[in-house]
């Protein structure tokens, strides 16, 4: 299907029926799975052929998810988890270690900074955090021998910062280092990271692909786009793994994709359900056409905000003022999505009350969903960083998040109007 446009590729692509199958993946709600022959499933084990032996590594109605978000990104292989959080921690294990580094955007999701900063130094991982609109060199300066993965975000959350792939792109190609991008508030509707660079695409499917806040999942995508094979940065990837009778990862076709699943799932056992795997899929399905409304209800809601005297800021890339919209024409210019963030003007009680005065957009600790919804991230999603890591990441006391539904955006902005008024 590598010809079919996206929109295609969400209703078509990852699973394909044979004569009297089900036209929709069925849900295969089982642990376990027969063989007659004993060699078949030692095959299995020893990777040598394809197919299910356990649900804890590979299941076929998550497989079908796999397949159809891996195609939308352009990759070579997908890998269902259980969360976004899961997703993300199990792609920075995959290349990292004890005694190794990462790099990451300064600007990332709150749940992402706080597993950087203070769970992985715990294993002995450290991360050096970047401020995204640094010049080159200055990130540059971060990177040395244990340096084995840049994490970024197309869009941060909810700085709303829109990512430069080039710049980033042009740094990890220089220093033979993976790139990884979380690409959950673009969706590969908006843009595909393979296309600037990127290396691995991690999303929270919980978000935007799932689009109905049902099914909770991750999904980390191998753009099958890094040479390993002879990189004396990732020597797990160039020596023997013994836990598989000596298996030498760069050897394979899919290096990254058949190490995470190989090992990290194997091993933390953090894959998706196959019931949310199922929503997931059939949620996809209209991702195209949702994307598109998002985009469109978001610029009209971010322009009556930005015009609001009682509205102090307004972050959207929409915007023709905003810092990144350049940088989203150039990188999404079908559409930006519908997350936006902006500040009340006064005191962070101001920000509860506009927030309690909404009727039709409810408080959320979501984004990216078909209903429209709020939070105040330095109190919630935001609240364990420090103050001095607030201002980093971009999140002043006075932001409010703003998720955009698909609702009529006369009513988003009627609601929005009436909470302002009550200021």
């Amino acid at each position: 299907m590598a010809n079919y446009k996206q929109d295609t590729l969400c209703v078509q692509a990852g699973y394909s029926p044979k004569t009297g199958e089900a036209r929709i993946p069925p849900i295969v709600q089982s642990t376990t799975y027969v063989y007659e022959k004993t060699q078949d499933m030692a095959d299995l084990f020893d990777l040598k052929s394809d197919g299910y032996f356990y649900t804890r590594l590979a299941n076929p109605t998550v497989a079908a998810f796999e397949g159809k978000v891996a195609a939308l990104e352009g990759g070579v292989c997908g890998i269902g988890c259980a969360s976004g959080m899961s997703a993300t921690a199990l792609t920075i294990f995959t290349v990292a270690g004890a005694g190794d580094n990462i790099l990451s955007s300064q600007a990332v999701y709150g749940g992402t900074y706080n597993l950087f900063s203070t769970t992985l130094p715990k294993l002995g991982i450290e991360c050096r955090f970047f401020n995204p609109d640094a010049p080159k060199e200055e990130i540059e300066k971060l990177i040395d021998d244990k340096t084995k993965i840049i994490f970024t975000e197309t869009i941060a959350n909810p700085a709303i910062v829109v990512l430069d792939f080039d710049k980033i792109a042009a740094i990890a190609k220089k220093h033979n280092v993976l790139f990884a991008v979380d690409n959950t508030l673009s969706t590969p509707v908006l843009c595909r990271p393979k296309d600037f660079g990127a290396n691995i695409v991690v999303h929270s499917s919980s978000k935007y692909l799932d689009g109905h806040a049902a099914a909770l999942g991750g999904m980390i995508i191998d753009c099958g786009n890094f040479e390993f094979k002879g990189n004396s940065r990732y020597p797990a990837f160039n020596t023997p793994d013994e836990s598989y009778h000596g298996l030498v990862y760069a050897d394979l076709p899919v290096a990254f994709g058949t190490k995470c699943r190989a090992q990290m799932i194997r091993d933390y056992g953090a894959i998706m359900s196959p019931q949310n795997a199922f929503l997931s899929y059939i949620g996809c399905d209209t991702l195209a056409l949702r994307m598109e409304r998002h985009s469109s209800n978001a610029k009209k809601v971010a322009e009556y905000l930005s015009k609001h005297p009682k509205i102090e800021w307004v972050k959207h890339p929409s915007l023709k003022d905003n810092k990144y919209h350049k940088l989203a024409e150039k990188y999404l210019p079908n559409g930006q999505g519908g997350m936006m963030s902006f500040g009340i003007k006064g005191s962070v009680e101001m920000c509860a009350k506009f927030m309690e005065a909404l009727k039709l957009i409810t408080q959320e600790t979501h984004v990216a969903d078909v209903r429209s919804c709020v939070l105040h991230p330095a109190s919630t999603t935001h609240r364990q960083l420090s103050e001095e890591d607030l201002v980093k990441a971009g999140v002043p006391h006075n932001l409010v998040r703003l998720s955009v539904g698909i609702e009529n955006p006369e009513d988003i902005i009627a609601d929005l109007k009436q909470a302002l008024e009550k200021l």
